[in-house]
């Protein structure tokens, strides 16, 4: 693996008023740039992560990044999507052009802009990363189809209604740090326990604390080559990145499993010559709360069945055995779709450059990322190591 990430910006996540999504991408872009300490013309190519589906009526998006200064005009600019891990497949991009020696600088930037849409539209939009002619009609949007996960989960290991609370409270918790995060605030495991007014169920055993938040927000990075890298501020290189894509029909697969996160994990792990008790932290996409306790499983920290014993037993806590979703996670920080898989690899480099701020694990030498796309269609997981 020859790319390192050499810059980064990050945007706040969150209901941003008088932000639209060509100001979120800009913004990021030249901020990038700038923490890289290169100009526009160090640029060979440009990645865009954009979800959209209907979010914005602007739906050709990959020349908004040349807005950024006008130096940019005439380099390849690329659009990708993958569900809820475009982000990450634009990094991936990135790194197989810096891999096949097409480019030697890559600029990727991950946006969404979500909360300008009405409500309802919303539920539509996030159900089209599911299989429609399966689940089109599934009630409460793709809350339901995870609300569906959940249940068949419970019924075939028992209610875990404790552990996905302690999940909400852990994440909640490490994100009032964050000061990107859109919820900054500390619920408390009762609070994200027990129903009340304010933390209704919305999709079978889940509740409100369950649900990851719909988020208005951008990031970008500034990727190069190795011997590049080097001479530069700093460098925080790919052990692995790797990326399995499944059946999108969950009837096709057992759906509890998350089988293609496992495969990710086994095929990440294996090219980064590292396990689990090597890395640091893992930042994991906890879309929901029932997502991260399997995939806890998936990726071989807990027994199958077990997750919800790992999230009661304070090991995935910033202060545990291996710290999970020190940021807040997509729970607390916000999820603006095509933002975050590039957020994760911001966060994730912040860390292991001592930059992170509140957020901060002591001492962070190797960091996991898992970024998945639907009910566990596209897995994508990154293994980082600072080498400057």
């Amino acid at each position: 693996m020859t790319a390192c990430i050499v810059g980064w910006a990050h945007s706040r996540f969150g209901k941003l008023e008088g932000e639209t999504l060509e100001s979120l991408i800009t913004k990021v872009a030249a901020e990038a740039l700038d923490h890289a300490g290169i100009g526009p013309d160090d640029v060979d190519e440009i990645v865009l992560g954009h979800f959209n589906a209907g979010f914005s009526p602007q739906d050709f998006t990959a020349s908004l990044v040349l807005q950024a200064d006008d130096r940019l005009r005439f380099k390849p600019a690329t659009r990708v999507e993958n569900a809820c891990a475009t982000g990450s497949a634009a990094v991936r991009q990135g790194i197989r052009a810096i891999d096949a020696k097409a480019a030697r600088t890559v600029l990727v930037v991950g946006a969404e802009q979500m909360t300008t849409t009405p409500g309802p539209e919303i539920g539509k939009n996030l159900l089209k990363a599911s299989y429609l002619p399966e689940d089109g009609d599934t009630p409460a949007g793709f809350a339901g189809v995870f609300g569906k996960i959940a249940q068949a989960y419970f019924q075939r290991h028992g209610d875990q209604s404790d552990a996905l609370a302690m999940i909400a409270a852990k994440n909640h918790k490490n994100g009032v740090d964050n000061p990107y995060a859109q919820m900054r605030k500390d619920f408390g495991y009762e609070f994200c326990r027990q129903e009340s007014e304010k933390n209704p169920f919305v999709a079978g055993p889940l509740k409100r604390t369950d649900c990851s938040l719909v988020s208005d927000g951008a990031a970008a990075l500034v990727l190069t080559d190795s011997s590049n890298a080097l001479s530069m501020r700093r460098a925080i290189a790919f052990r692995a990145n790797e990326h399995v894509q499944d059946f999108l029909p969950m009837s096709k697969r057992d759906i509890l499993l998350f089988e293609g996160c496992e495969e990710a994990w086994a095929r990440a792990l294996k090219k980064a010559g590292v396990t689990l008790d090597d890395l640091s932290f893992v930042e994991t996409h906890d879309c929901f709360t029932i997502a991260e306790l399997i995939e806890y499983e998936a990726m071989g920290l807990a027994k199958r069945g077990e997750g919800g014993k790992l999230a009661l037993s304070g090991e995935t806590a910033k202060d545990g055995r291996l710290p999970v979703n020190p940021s807040g996670g997509l729970k607390a920080k916000g999820h603006p779709i095509g933002a975050t898989g590039v957020s994760m690899h911001v966060l994730t480099s912040m860390q292991l450059a001592g930059e992170a701020g509140g957020i901060q694990v002591p001492d962070a030498k190797l960091g996991g990322i898992f970024n998945m796309g639907g009910a566990a269609v596209a897995n994508y997981v990154s293994i980082l190591d600072r080498i400057r």
